[in-house]
This record gives C-alpha cells, sequence and structure tokens, in this order.
C-alpha cells in the first residue's frame, strides 16, 4: 500500500488528508508526499508545491503509478537540474525517479565494445564512472551532465561535442496505460537537444523513459578516468556552480553559442528579483538566494527579448517550465 510521510501528515488539514488518502492506489508501493515543496527537489532552489509528490519503489511501481494517476497531470522528474516549477506549484502529481530507478548493469562486454543498462534514476555521472571502471570510453562526457539518464535520454543531452542518443542502442519506455516496452533509436526524431517519437497510428505517444542500453567501445579506465577528470576541471572553471542554476538556459543556434549571444547584448549581471545572468557564462541564470520561480522566468523572457532585437536571433528555450503561476488571495 502506498505510504503517506509522517511529514505529510502533520502538514495537511485532516479534511484534505482523508481525501487524498481515499484517492491513493492501493496497488503502488513507494512513498507520497503532499503538498511537497518543490524547492527541495530542483537545481534553482526555488518554486511552489506538489500537490502529490511520489516515489516509486520499482519499474513495476513506476508503471501502476502512472497507470493509477493517468485522470491528472504526471510530471516525471529526476534530479530536477533542468527544470522551473513556478511559484503557485503543481496540482497533479509529481514522480520522482532519481535514485529510484536505479538499475545500472553491464549486459555485455567484449574485446570490441560493451553494452550497458542504466536505469531513468541513475545519475549521469555515475554511468560514466561505471563505463570508465569496465574499461568502456565514450560516455566520459555524461560526466559533465548533472542529471539522469531519464532527462538525459528525453533531451538528447550533451556537452563537450557528445550526445547521448549517439550510444543509445535501445530505450525501454512506459506508457500512460503502464505498459513497458523496448523502442530503438529509428522511431524517434532525434535532434539537438530534441527527442520526439515519430507519430503513432492513434496520435497518443504519451509515455517515459524508464531506462537505456548504452553502446560503448572497448577502451583504457585510466584513460578515461583523466578525461572525466578534465571535463570536471573545465565544468568547475567555466560554470557558476557555487549558486543555484539549472545549467544551460537556452540551446545554442546554428553556428552560435547562446552565451556569446546574450554577453553581446549586455545582460551578463543583469537581474530581476533574486535572479542573476551569471557574470561568469551567460547561459547561466543563478539563484542569487532569494529568487523567486517569477523572477527566474521573468529574466528568461527579457533574455530572449533583448538578444532577439540586438541580433535578431531567437533564442531557444533548453529549460521546462511547469506549474501554475502564484494564485492571487
Amino acid at each position: 500500500m502506498t505510504g503517506l510521510s509522517e511529514n505529510a501528515r502533520t502538514n495537511i488539514p485532516a479534511t484534505d488528508l482523508a481525501f487524498i488518502e481515499m484517492n491513493m492506489p492501493l496497488i503502488c508501493r513507494g512513498e507520497m508526499r503532499v503538498d511537497e515543496p518543490m524547492s527541495r527537489h530542483i537545481s534553482w532552489h526555488t518554486g511552489g508545491n506538489a500537490r502529490r509528490y511520489y516515489m516509486p519503489v520499482d519499474l513495476d511501481d513506476f508503471a501502476d503509478c502512472l497507470r493509477e494517476f493517468s485522470y491528472e497531470p504526471i510530471f516525471v522528474i529526476g534530479l530536477g537540474s533542468n527544470l522551473l516549477v513556478r511559484d503557485g506549484g503543481i496540482q497533479g502529481t509529481v514522480i520522482a525517479l532519481h535514485a529510484q530507478l536505479n538499475d545500472l548493469q553491464l549486459i555485455e562486454h567484449n574485446q570490441f565494445d560493451g553494452l550497458i543498462y542504466a536505469g531513468a534514476g541513475v545519475a549521469c555521472a555515475k554511468v560514466a564512472r561505471f563505463a570508465a571502471k569496465h574499461d568502456l570510453a565514450g560516455a566520459e562526457f555524461l560526466a559533465g551532465i548533472p542529471g539522469t539518464v531519464g532527462g538525459a535520454l528525453a533531451m538528447n543531452a550533451g556537452c563537450y561535442g557528445s550526445e547521448t542518443w549517439e550510444f543509445v542502442e535501445r530505450v525501454q519506455v512506459v506508457n500512460q496505460e503502464g505498459r513497458i516496452f523496448i523502442r530503438t533509436p529509428d522511431e524517434y526524431a532525434i535532434g539537438y537537444r530534441s527527442v520526439k517519437l515519430h507519430q503513432s497510428s492513434n496520435g497518443n505517444n504519451l509515455e517515459w523513459f524508464a531506462g537505456g542500453y548504452i553502446k560503448l567501445s572497448q577502451g583504457e579506465q585510466a584513460e578515461s578516468r583523466q578525461r572525466i577528470k578534465q571535463l570536471l576541471a573545465q565544468r568547475i572553471a567555466s560554470q557558476p556552480l557555487n549558486l543555484p542554476n539549472a545549467g544551460s538556459v537556452f540551446r545554442n543556434p546554428p553556428g552560435d553559442h547562446a552565451a556569446r549571444l546574450i554577453e553581446a547584448s549586455g545582460l551578463k549581471g543583469c537581474c530581476v528579483g533574486g535572479a542573476m545572468v551569471s557574470p561568469q557564462h551567460a547561459n547561466f541564470i543563478v539563484n542569487m538566494g532569494n529568487a523567486k520561480a517569477a523572477d527566474i522566468e521573468a529574466l528568461i523572457l527579457m533574455v530572449r527579448n533583448r538578444v532577439r532585437k540586438a541580433t535578431g536571433i531567437e533564442l531557444i528555450q533548453e529549460v521546462r517550465i511547469i506549474g501554475d503561476a502564484r494564485r492571487l488571495t
């Protein structure tokens, strides 16, 4: 039976508690939290609460939860490193996979290559280290992605010249009906920071990644570990990791860099409330300590508008924004 945390019980009215418990699916086995602050779960450390926040115990539980909560909006998250939750919060259900769908296995290995399975909740950096440990090369760039495998698959995350789907042999997915199955890369339209399922015959393609099978070439552990060390040092030197942020806010336009365009538009250091365009890396927006989600969203809009006016280029947002604006009372 689904567990409602004691913290949740003491922080909601008895009438709401009774309603929520009455409507919890009995087949789900994970932990349910109610009115959960999403600022605890996204890397910007701000935003409203989720009406329901569920942590499944395994893949089958994830599938059961998707099916049972299909009547309302569902948001699946990992480390929350590419996400902004608006101050009004989320009225649906958030399903958190980080450290929940955490299978990480060496499926095949020979003198030429190897195949790793990584669950959607496994941190990308952990996959990089695991591959290096088993003398497999190519996954080192994942050490520079501050998210999970599920998120990396969903957006074709990449850095330092490599992208996730270059190495994907197949993926495991779960649809809204709770059915678990396998898809191959040719079933998707894969682009720069974009992964879309080719339209199905009935138009229904609402599904989520549960894990990926990653094919890597034979390498050498010491070389891979050194490469990871170099990439992490480069990341520390170039990104404002001392302040809450969500990584790159905008995609790089063809033949250019979003950071260069933002800096050229005179936006480094610009602020809205507690949000600031990082002086260290212009494609990062940082929380100076008291930023509201509305501050960050307003700054994103300001940056996009000023870059368009100054350069004629429309920046495409990379971060995902969900939830409701704060309601007036």
